[in-house]
């Protein structure tokens, strides 16, 4: 999975086609990713002692790493990763601009 935690990414597919944010969490074994501000969910829950009140929490969920995009660091649109050689390591690199991602 090239996309890693605190990647800038734009979501390309779904409801929230269009939106960019951070990723939060990478999940490599299921290829998800969960972005912050993105994919939000309503979730009722009960209540946890006698003579409280239920509530309803905003939940984020993950979305499948085919739906989003890195966002190229220096033109700020979105592009596909590549990886360069760079002192006997491997990088990874914009193929718009050809910059370095960190």
């Amino acid at each position: 999975m090239k996309i890693k935690k605190n990647d800038n990414v734009m979501v390309i597919a779904g409801k929230d086609k269009g939106k960019t944010g951070k990723v939060i969490k990478a999940l490599p074994e299921r290829d998800m990713v969960v972005i912050a501000g993105v994919n939000i969910k309503k979730k009722h829950q009960r209540p946890q002692k006698s003579g409280q009140k239920g509530q309803i929490v905003e939940k984020t969920l993950p979305i499948h790493v085919s739906n989003v995009m890195i966002v190229d660091p220096s033109t700020g649109k979105r592009s596909r990763i590549g990886k360069k050689m760079v002192g006997g390591k491997y990088v990874r690199v914009s193929k718009k601009s050809g910059k370095e991602i960190s």
